[in-house]
């Protein structure tokens, strides 16, 4: 397995170490509740040093990444940060990622269990001998601080200008030790928060000076256990179960990141066929009646039939309840519509919700 710069901290602090996508990676520290809840309520500070970081420079790389991406990259401004999809050109997902416009190059952070894939799929792209590609992965680390009290603590380790940044936006900043970093403001647990990309020689000395700078408010490590019922309760896909080969952006409810203006791009053609004759199936989410948690693949019916099925399911720390996320055939995705969830044989009875299900306020 792969070891990310932290991974010894991880292990001599309590860290439940598990094999996520190639990387030896902490579940949790104490409970995957626990953090969930000092997420939700004060912050926790997560190492996502498995994530690939790719940078792309030289002046055909907006025109690579057109052809490549799903959204019109041509319109982001140096600062900003942009979701968007690789899709093959059945119009599958190959990876759900980010796009980084810097000054003077670009930068990708995509999933780890994609990022080969990806290289690969890179090389057998028109304008791929143009650019200068470069894996910053093992280079570097990268860590998350996420809930209410991030930029507070964030202003307290003594990064005031990127507390500043707007939702989505990132800038280069120093440390108070020195170490360079990327920082930007997104996250994928529902609350505010930011990552930030250090040299990973500085990995375990900044954890610690953020977890020192934090503790006054309530932040503690967080582990992949937690990060994973936040985003299900944020309704956010996870790749592997909403995201996959076989399933398209639009049935996946992501719209907004397909710019069908731009002249190509990979899928472009398979996915104007399916906007046009509209998807036969459709994310949604589930409420669940009684506590029992819909797990992957569990089957999802109507009318005692079988009409689709369970994409993730959890008991929501947060709502006290269980929810799911689910797809289910075109138009039965509306709020409001009484279904079932096989469950292990028993048949529980569920509500298709909008999502996300937990929206923080702003």
């Amino acid at each position: 397995m792969d070891a990310t710069p932290l991974c010894g901290w991880h292990r001599s602090n309590h860290g439940r170490m598990v094999d996520f996508a190639g990387w030896e990676m902490p579940v949790q520290y104490s409970t995957i509740v626990e953090e969930h809840l000092a997420v939700r309520s004060a912050a926790g500070l997560f190492d996502i040093s498995h994530m690939g970081r790719l940078s792309l420079e030289g002046p055909e790389t907006v025109d690579f990444l057109n052809r490549t991406v799903t959204i019109d990259v041509s319109r982001m401004k140096p600062g900003q940060v942009r979701y968007t999809l690789v899709c093959n050109h059945a119009g599958g997902i190959l990876d759900d990622i980010l796009v980084y416009r810097l000054d003077s190059h670009w930068e990708l952070v995509v999933n780890a269990s994609n990022r080969l894939k990806l290289l690969e799929w890179f090389e057998h792209t028109a304008g791929y001998a143009a650019i200068r590609l470069a894996d910053l992965t093992t280079q570097t680390a990268m860590l998350a601080i996420q809930g209410p009290q991030a930029a507070q603590i964030l202003r307290s380790f003594g990064l005031h200008a990127a507390t500043e940044l707007r939702y989505y936006n990132c800038l280069h900043v120093n440390c108070p030790s020195g170490a360079p970093a990327l920082v930007s403001r997104t996250g994928y647990t529902g609350e505010d928060g930011f990552e930030l990309t250090i040299p990973a020689s500085e990995a375990v000395s900044v954890w610690e000076a953020l977890l020192t700078a934090g503790r006054p408010v309530g932040l503690s490590p967080a582990g992949l256990g937690c990060r994973d019922t936040l985003r299900l309760e944020a309704g956010m896909p996870l790749y592997g179960h909403e995201l996959t080969e076989q399933i398209d952006p639009l049935s996946a409810g992501l719209d907004f990141a397909v710019h069908f203006n731009k002249p190509e791009f990979h899928g472009k053609a398979a996915l104007e066929i399916i906007h046009a004759d509209r998807p036969s199936m459709r994310r949604t989410g589930l409420l669940l009646e009684g506590r029992r948690i819909a797990r992957e693949n569990s089957p999802v019916l109507a009318d005692h039939q079988p009409v689709g099925h369970v994409t993730s399911g959890t008991f929501s720390p947060t709502l006290q309840r269980a929810i799911a996320m689910a797809f289910v055939p075109h138009g039965m995705e509306a709020p409001g519509q009484a279904l079932e969830v096989d469950i292990r044989g028993s048949r529980v009875s569920a509500i298709t919700t909008a999502l996300p299900f937990y929206r923080r306020k702003i």
